[in-house]
């Protein structure tokens, strides 16, 4: 799937949600890479000339063609006797709270023997403690699934990060997923070493027009302070891994069981999952895309099956036991609003925002922190026509005046259930 640059561009906004919301918490020292037990199990495969898979969850940095695709290239070059295939798990603008529910269906179910996990930017604004629960449920989901996956965690930055490398300090998200790689014991590289200290000797510009010579010097790192340039920012992603990768090997342990020890946090998500939609969930005017559906093929990779309510009353109604539940869905031009039922309490919700000049994947969250027991849920598409030019953001009402068709049907598009917890039949 071709990734919207506008799509790209949602973590920048997140980003500054990031700098408003950090609190106290304590900053790691700056260390490039910490190999603690390393990579013992895909290192000795790939030693061996086997078949490897590696997995890249994160978002929209590595979604791009980058240092997911340049690394998978160093790994084949430096080990030519093997094959080195690569899962495509990232999407952009979502975090590690995505992540963990999407995990199975985007990564495990592939066989990953490598996991790299990148949120560090997407979680900038997130409370440490979500951070710990989801994390923790992104390494207890793999190696329930497959105790031979080796995880690495590997974090990017952005221009509002460089203060804290500068000082020689990891941000705050990647030093609250540092205490997940210290308690599993799971190497991590921090990407933004290299990319600070050449920022400070004046060798990098971090956010620039991109030049037409993009050798020239100094290097201009990215166009919008947060998406490096597969040419300069990227490539220096990718130097961190082949730097990091002699303290892998370093240790020459053997291949190993990684243990599901006691949990760093009672409350982590190691249950967290995607659902899939039943049909007899749904009542009323629905329909289920085809694949030759424009939206069903755009989204096909993440959402294998997607559903449109075609006319108010539309209602989808299940029942959970556990602790929290969402919709993975579709905001766009085209979107209505929803009524969300839990439990008797009723809330609306609009799945068109002030972004919305295009579709893009998005979470409807419906409960969160909720009692552990019996939950029941009900969504359902609304009658209320939205002021669709008023949501959207001044700059982009241009494109409503010039494009009104596009915004006038008021529908909604339901993908799958997340929820931490099971769905009762």
């Amino acid at each position: 799937m071709r990734l919207s640059i506008r799509f790209l561009c949602l973590a920048t906004v997140l980003l500054s949600t990031a700098v408003a919301a950090r609190g106290e918490f304590p900053l790691r020292d700056a260390v490039e890479c910490i190999p603690r037990q390393g990579l013992p199990n895909f290192i000795a495969k790939v030693q061996a000339g086997e078949t490897v898979r590696v997995a890249y969850l994160g978002g929209s940095i590595t979604a791009a063609p980058g240092w997911r695709v340049q690394s998978r290239q160093w790994l084949q070059e430096r080990y030519p006797d093997a094959t080195v295939n690569e899962i495509h798990a990232a999407i952009g603008g979502t975090g590690s709270d995505l992540g963990v529910f999407r995990l199975q269906r985007d990564a495990l179910q592939h066989q990953p023997d490598l996991l790299f996990v990148e949120f560090a930017v997407n979680d900038g604004g997130a409370a440490p403690e979500r951070i710990h629960q989801s994390m923790e449920g992104i390494v207890r989901q793999t190696w329930a699934s497959n105790p031979k996956t080796d995880i690495c965690f590997v974090y990017t930055l952005t221009q509002a990060m460089l203060p804290d490398l500068q000082s020689g300090k990891m941000p705050r998200a990647a030093s609250a997923m540092e205490d997940l790689a210290d308690h599993y014991s799971i190497p991590s590289i921090l990407f933004g070493v290299e990319v600070a200290r050449l920022e400070s000797a004046g060798k990098l510009i971090f956010k620039a027009p991109k030049p037409k010579d993009i050798d020239s010097e100094p290097m201009v790192f990215s166009t919008d302070g947060v998406h490096p340039h597969v040419e300069t920012g990227h490539r220096l992603y990718t130097e961190a891994i082949a730097r990091s990768w002699p303290k892998f090997t370093a240790a020459d342990d053997a291949p190993q069981t990684h243990a599901l020890i006691a949990p760093l946090r009672e409350d982590n998500w190691e249950r967290a999952k995607m659902v899939a939609i039943n049909p007899e969930m749904l009542t009323g005017n629905w329909t289920k895309l085809p694949a030759d559906h424009a939206l069903a093929k755009r989204f096909r990779r993440n959402m294998p099956e997607l559903y449109q309510a075609d006319a108010p009353g539309a209602t989808l109604a299940f029942t959970f036991e556990g602790t929290h539940a969402a919709l993975f869905d579709v905001l766009g031009p085209d979107g209505g609003q929803v009524r969300v039922q839990i439990d008797g309490d009723e809330v609306t919700r609009n799945r068109i925002d002030g972004y919305c000049t295009y579709h893009r994947m998005a979470t409807l969250t419906i409960g969160s922190k909720l009692a552990p027991g019996r939950h029941s849920v009900e969504i359902q598409l609304t009658p209320q026509r939205l002021d669709k030019r008023e949501i959207l953001f001044e700059r982009n009402r241009a494109d409503f005046d010039a494009k009104p068709d596009k915004y006038k049907q008021h529908t909604w598009y339901a993908s799958s259930l997340m929820l931490i917890g099971d769905l009762e039949e």
